[in-house]
């Protein structure tokens, strides 16, 4: 679990970072703009106050006054300003601020004189007035340094609520990654708090309640189902068996006779796998199994579906070759396969060999429906006349992602043979 909490808590922190970062760029830029706007409207008040004496000396006395004001020069002309003055309001005559050369700076106001048509340029050369500029290279190294600390104090701050908040998180999904079907707790981590966690806690001791109750009942199913299933099955092949040997028997009653010993074996086989499959808290551990022997066993159980149709049966594999897999799984597996095979089987060979480090098993019969083909593994899929119950390679693939061996099916159009291909954990070949 030491990478999603590595990643909550890269989260969390990199939250209070970010934050921090954003509320100190966001404060400097104010601080820039109020500092700025207050040293303009400074020298804005200054050249109005000056234009409004210039305009009351011209009403006056006829001329424009000497400013008062220290730095301050009144134009008439633009000829006379200074270049740097001159050209910029050239290019923009409205202007009312001008960075010149050499480090100077101006704040302009234009004044019209009152009842003509005089005008006049205040120009205020304020380079030794600023405020700010002067200031602004220390202010913003200071911001910065502010900016940086406040980062820090967030990251140690998300970093110590992030353990303060999601370590009992992070203690109940251990917990929860833990858990296995045959050990459900009875209580979990921080189910007694009353924040979101014990919230958290209390509806997962829920479900894990109701958890263990199902796995109770399908216990007691897959007990009783073993004891009431099988016994009447195998009653009715029992049966079938002794009539079957009746010699006074017509062909149709012994005809019929054959298929109900045929669907009750495969009704047998049927349930035993079901049941096993439901026995999931009893899977028996892997070991090394011969493949010919189990193979020839199947072979045997299954012979009946074959229905003494002429399809001939072709086994090649090595008596020494051996598979890693629970020997159960591997007969029921094979039980699956190599009866799907009979079964489906019109004409031909069936042919069960080895295919590199592969079990194949093909047999020729009946074209796979092309909107069947991404649907085999799915239970009750059939093609349509099938006598089977759509399960066998839904319960073959189960027990094969189960146990980590590989199925795959095959089907080959232009000879319309079927493939069922299995890959083992292990092959190995005795010496």
């Amino acid at each position: 679990m030491t990478r999603p909490r590595q990643h909550l808590r890269r989260r969390l922190m990199f939250v209070f970072a970010a934050f921090s970062l954003t509320i100190s760029g966001v404060f400097a830029l104010y601080a820039l703009a109020f500092a700025y706007t207050t040293e303009d409207a400074f020298f804005a008040a200054q050249l109005a106050e000056e234009a409004a004496h210039q305009r009351t000396a011209r009403q006056r006395d006829g001329h424009w006054a000497t400013p008062r004001t220290p730095g301050m020069r009144l134009y008439t002309e633009i000829d006379a300003m200074p270049e740097d003055l001159r050209l910029a309001l050239r290019d923009e005559p409205g202007r009312i601020e001008i960075a010149g050369r050499n480090g100077r700076h101006y704040h302009l106001a234009v004044i019209e004189g009152a009842g003509d048509s005089t005008r006049a340029w205040l120009v205020h050369e304020v380079s030794d007035r600023l405020v700010v500029r002067p200031v602004r290279g220390q202010w913003l190294w200071l911001l910065a340094l502010t900016g940086l600390g406040m980062t820090l104090l967030s990251l140690i701050a998300g970093a110590w609520l992030s353990h303060r908040i999601a370590s009992p998180l992070w203690r109940l999904s251990d917990t929860v990654a833990q858990l296995r079907a045959d050990a459900l707790p009875e209580r979990l981590p921080h189910s007694g708090r009353g924040d979101e966690v014990g919230t958290l806690a209390r509806g997962l001791e829920a479900m894990i309640g109701r958890i263990r109750d199902f796995i109770e009942r399908e216990r007691s199913f897959t007990r009783d189902a073993s004891h009431e299933l099988r016994t009447p099955l195998t009653v009715i092949r029992s049966a079938a068996e002794r009539l079957s040997r009746d010699p006074g028997l017509a062909a149709t009653s012994r005809e019929q006779l054959s298929h109900i010993r045929q669907s009750a074996s495969q009704l047998e086989q049927t349930v035993a796998t079901l049941l096993a499959m439901a026995r999931e808290q009893d899977a028996e551990p892997a070991e090394t199994v011969p493949l010919l022997a189990v193979v020839e066993r199947v072979i045997v159980e299954q012979s009946p579906l074959l229905d003494a149709r002429a399809i001939s049966l072709d086994v090649d594999l090595p008596a020494d070759h051996r598979v890693t897999c629970p020997r159960s799984v591997l007969h029921i597996l094979l039980s699956n396969l190599i009866g799907n095979a009979f079964a489906h089987a019109t004409h031909g060979t069936i042919r069960i060999d080895l295919h590199g480090d592969r079990l194949r098993i093909a047999n020729q019969g009946h074209a796979i429906p092309a909107e069947l083909r991404d649907h085999l593994y799915e239970p009750h899929r059939k093609r349509e006349g099938s006598a089977g119950f759509g399960l066998g390679l839904s319960i073959a693939q189960r027990l094969c992602e189960r146990h980590g061996l590989s199925l795959v099916i095959e089907h080959d159009d232009d000879s319309g043979e079927t493939r069922a291909l299995v890959e083992f954990l292990k092959v190995d070949t005795a010496a």
